[in-house]
Parts: structure tokens; sequence; C-alpha cells
């Protein structure tokens, strides 16, 4: 198993929106092996690795992995990411609650955590020619993402913040 986030060189207003996201170009993914409890970052010029990587797999694991990291990544290979085994927590979520829930919000009900900040701190530091604070970033969102998907594998179900700021409990089956 490998849990994976990415993150870009552009914002989705650089490259004309959503429907564009093939567009953002990755400045550093991160996986995280939890049964050899090994990180490993990868930049723009090693995504084939990270790829190969993914695809040698038995599960990927990852917040939103179809509809933006696999996205991004298929401006780097023809080949189809989304037959890869995922679990997308994203998608379980919006499937049990109607609406798409952030997941430093999701992290913060059901861990009591926070990520370290937004994607668009990680646009400015890859700007800034700062990788390492990309990778940084990146690691820690991979973290807080292992941290929930284990929390809601061991608990089958996780906790989210609803419109009104209530704690929602969600049965997850991942």
């Amino acid at each position: 198993m490998l849990v994976f986030d990415l993150e870009t060189q552009h914002t989705f207003d650089e490259v004309g929106g959503r429907a564009h996201t093939r567009r953002l170009r990755m400045s550093v993914g991160v996986t995280y092996d939890p049964d050899r409890d090994l990180y490993r970052a990868y930049t723009e010029d090693q995504v084939e690795e990270l790829i190969a990587a993914l695809r040698a797999t038995d599960r990927v694991v990852g917040y939103n992995l179809y509809s933006f990291d696999y996205e991004v990544l298929h401006a780097y290979t023809p080949q189809r990411l989304d037959s890869l085994p995922t679990v997308d927590m994203l998608v379980h979520l919006e499937r049990a609650l109607g609406w798409r829930p952030k997941l430093d919000d999701v992290v913060a009900a059901t861990l009591g955590e926070r990520k370290s900040g937004d994607g668009l701190d990680a646009v400015r530091w890859f700007r800034q020619g700062r990788l390492d604070l990309v990778a940084e970033y990146c690691k820690r969102d991979v973290e807080v993402t292992w941290k929930l998907y284990d929390f809601g594998r061991r608990n089958r179900y996780v906790q989210v913040f609803d419109r009104q700021y209530r704690i929602r409990k969600v049965p997850v089956a991942w």
C-alpha cells in the first residue's frame, strides 16, 4: 500500500479553472509505505518513478485522487491511472454526505489535528525554489491522510464538521 499526495506548480486561476487540472503540473509528490514506515518525495523530473511506484502497489490511498492527483499526473502519462486499486476517501465521504468536505476539516473532526497550510503556500514555495518546504508540507498531508485512513479502517467511521460546524460521524468501509 502507498498513501499518496502531490502539490502543483500553478493554481487553478492560472490554468483556466478546474477543467484544466492537467495543466497545473506537479511540483512534488510524496508517498508513504506504512509497512516499511517510509516516506518518499518525488520532484517533477522523477514523475515517471512516482507513476511506476503507484502502478506497482496493491493499493493507493489518498484524498481526492481521482479528481485531482491522478488528473495532474495524466499530463505525464497516456496510461489511465483511475484503474489503479485506489481508496479515494473523498469519494466515500461525498457519497455518504452529498457534499465534498475538505481534508483538513475531516482530519480536525476525527483526529483533532490540522494540516500545516494549504496548496497556495506550496505553489508560492515552489516559485521561490523551496522544494524542501513543498516536500515537507506534502509529507504532512500524506501523514494526516494515512492517520485518517487508518482511523477509519480500525474504527469503521470518521467524523466531519457539517455545514453548521457540528461533528457528524460517518460510517466508512475502507
